[in-house]
Parts: structure tokens; C-alpha cells; sequence
């Protein structure tokens, strides 16, 4: 495997470690008892589709509220700023 960087990184005073130039914003840590660290880059996507579990549950809350089945209405009053 080709070496892209070799620097010494250490802990900050609160055990943090900066990786610098770092391509990905998150990564999945793996810690071994020998003190190999792995680390591996994950990338954040939204879902492209909504699963039809949830289509079906939103089409019932929808039929729910036009047929006026819905809860009473939550006071929130207590939440109010002064």
C-alpha cells in the first residue's frame, strides 16, 4: 500500500487528535489492544426514496386528520417567553 502522508499526531488536552488535510468530514474508528488504529472514511447520504412502510403511514395520517380523527390540541403555554 502506497504511504500518501507520514506525520506524528498527538492528543490535545482534552484526547483529541487532529488529522490533517483530512478528505472526509466522518470516519468509522476501529481501535485494536496491539494500538493499531483504523480509520475509515464514511460519507453522509440522504436516502434517495422513502420506504413503503412509511408512504403507507403518512397517507393514514393524512386520512386520519381529513376525517378530523385527531387529538386534542397540546397547550403550550408553559413554553411561553416572559
Amino acid at each position: 500500500m502506497l504511504i500518501m502522508k507520514d506525520y506524528v499526531a498527538y492528543l490535545d488536552n482534552k484526547k483529541r487528535i487532529t488529522l490533517r488535510g483530512a478528505t472526509y468530514q466522518y470516519y468509522n474508528v476501529k481501535e485494536y489492544g496491539n494500538g493499531c488504529i483504523i480509520l475509515k472514511p464514511r460519507e453522509l447520504s440522504v436516502s434517495k426514496s422513502i420506504s413503503s412502510r412509511t408512504l403507507a403511514d403518512m397517507d393514514r395520517a393524512v386520512s386520519d386528520f381529513k376525517r378530523g380523527d385527531v387529538s386534542s390540541a397540546i397547550d403550550l403555554s408553559d413554553f411561553s417567553k416572559e
